[in-house]
Formats: C-alpha cells, structure tokens, sequence
C-alpha cells in the first residue's frame, strides 16, 4: 500500500465517527451542530438537517471504507482507520462539550 492509502483509511474512520451523533440525534428530533448553522459549527441545526448530513458522512466513510479495502487490508489499515475514529471522536467531544454555551 501506499502511504496515501493510510490517509484514505484514517478519513473512513473520521467520516464514520462523524455520523454517528448526527445520525442519533437526527432520529432522535433533537437540534445539534452541523456546519450549515449559524455560526456554523456552534449553533445547533434541526434534526431534519442532521440527517441528510448524517447520511452524507456514511456515504463518503463508506466508499472510502471499500476503496481502501479496510477490512481486508491488514492491522496497519485498521490502526489508521481506528486512529481516524480515536481522533475525530476526541476533537467532537471537546468541540460538543460547548455546544450549549452559544
């Protein structure tokens, strides 16, 4: 593999871990921040907004998943690909956690 195929695995796992809250809190009715809001990123954007956002974030995650054959592609593709989900889930709990102070 190439070294940007790493890169590739590594932005599989952000994208898929950026789902996630969008995905729940889409099916779950309630406002969270998306980058269409206003301040974007800060202010909170309705369920109907997070879900085609949500949905956006599977569809790229997905084809980079397939693209770089992650599960098949050995431990080195999988540690960049849970380096992307470590990372990403990290930097969106810190951001989150002052989603109620705008």
């Amino acid at each position: 593999m190439h070294w940007y195929d790493y890169i590739g695995c590594f932005f599989a796992g952000a994208f898929l871990a950026n789902a996630v809250p969008h995905f729940v809190h889409g099916i779950s009715g309630n406002r969270f921040p998306t980058p269409f809001a206003s301040p974007p990123g800060k202010g909170l954007s309705s369920s109907m907004v997070n879900m085609p956002w949500a949905l956006s974030n599977l569809v790229v995650g997905d084809i980079l998943f397939r693209m770089e054959n992650v599960s098949s592609g050995g431990l080195a593709t999988l540690m960049a690909f849970f380096a992307g989900i470590a990372a990403v889930g990290t930097w969106l709990s810190v951001h989150f956690t002052k989603k109620h102070s705008t």
